[in-house]
């Protein structure tokens, strides 16, 4: 990417520390006791529901061991992520996206209108993909979104679509405990997700970057899905915003586990869903002056046509919504569009929903 320029630059008081808090105390969840069939224990269950709830009500993120996704998928598409990005830069820009076409390779993307230090691979859970053509609450027209594959390394659309399908698994197991940790039925949130979900999958490249204390990998913001599972290398660099004081703290990679950015961190729909019950906390990721990173998230979104508002069983005379219904895909449409270049105003946000 060459020297930086002024639109990689944050602004002073969103720069990254170059001797960062390392993190102590995000959570480190084993899952199998629901991954073990052999074994069933309820009360071990129960445990691991409250185990849950702790983690999303006092930090918003956590880590997940014993997930059930096979490590050779993960390797596979490590594996398969490296080799791509490793090609030229018109190799890789013959399977460009653009503001009509969402998945496939990109290097300019924007967070709160600074472009991020990364390069990206999008591909679609789902192909083809049906979303709304406009933003326009009163456009009804849908579009849909297709996948786009590499002519290398072999095999790319075999590999993504294979570890998605396996990440999918754990992402619905996921969604099952954070329902029971709201005191709500195990089921409750898998029918949004069990007809034409958005779910996407990114893979992440990361550059070395002689400028680490002006620019991010990513920029701080909140996740814009109802769930993200992410795989990042031994490299490291996300930082999470901690609750309790404010402080940037970097999540050190545990092998083989997932971080997981769940529930009211996520920002859009499990803070609506959940009515602040769990409330969320800004992530970002730091760039490293010597060493590239990698990074893997899968990105777990409904139906387009999902309209998002707080549960009846979360709300009350006492607890009233505090968020106006909105339409998942409408949001997610105008987020898209606003990663692609720099806009006059700020990208649109779950607070601008909110009631005052």
């Amino acid at each position: 990417m060459g020297e930086v320029d002024t639109a990689f630059i944050q602004e002073p008081e969103h720069r990254p520390k170059l001797s960062p808090n390392q993190a102590e105390g995000i959570p480190i969840i084993d899952l199998s006791p629901i991954t073990n069939h052999a074994v069933s224990d309820p009360s071990a269950i129960e445990n691991l529901v409250k185990e849950i709830e702790s983690a999303c009500k006092e930090w918003g993120f956590f880590q997940v061991t014993n997930h059930g996704v096979p490590l050779t998928l993960r390797q596979n598409i490590e594996k398969a992520s490296r080799l791509f990005f490793e090609q030229t830069q018109e190799e890789k820009k013959k399977v460009s996206r653009d503001e009509k076409s969402t998945t496939g390779y990109y290097d300019t993307e924007h967070t709160k209108n600074v472009r991020d230090w990364k390069e990206v691979f999008d591909f679609l859970a789902k192909d083809p993909t049906f979303i709304p053509v406009t933003s326009d609450e009163h456009d009804d027209r849908v579009t849909h979104w297709t996948n786009v594959s590499p002519e290398y390394p072999p095999n790319f659309r075999d590999i993504m679509e294979e570890y998605i399908q396996e990440v999918e698994k754990l992402s619905f197991k996921l969604l099952e405990l954070i329902a029971l940790s709201l005191g709500l039925e195990a089921k409750r949130f898998e029918e949004f997700f069990m007809k034409d979900q958005t779910s996407f999958i990114r893979l992440n490249h990361y550059p070395p970057c002689p400028y680490p204390h002006l620019a991010l990998g990513v920029g701080r913001h909140k996740d814009g899905g109802a769930l993200t599972v992410l795989a990042q290398d031994e490299v490291g660099g996300l930082e999470v915003k901690r609750k309790a004081d404010q402080e940037w703290i970097r999540v050190k990679p545990t092998p083989d586990a997932y971080i997981i950015n769940v529930g009211d961190l996520i920002q859009l729909f499990m803070k609506v869903w959940s009515n602040d019950a769990y409330e969320s906390v800004e992530h970002r990721v730091m760039v490293n002056s010597e060493k590239e990173r990698f990074s893997i998230p899968f990105f777990f979104n409904p139906a387009h046509d999902i309209e998002v508002k707080p549960l009846e069983e979360l709300t009350n005379e006492h607890n009233p919504s505090k968020y106006r219904p909105y339409k998942w895909g409408k949001f997610l449409v105008h987020r898209k569009g606003s990663n692609f270049k720099k806009q006059n105003v700020e990208n649109i946000q779950i607070y601008h929903y909110k009631i005052t």
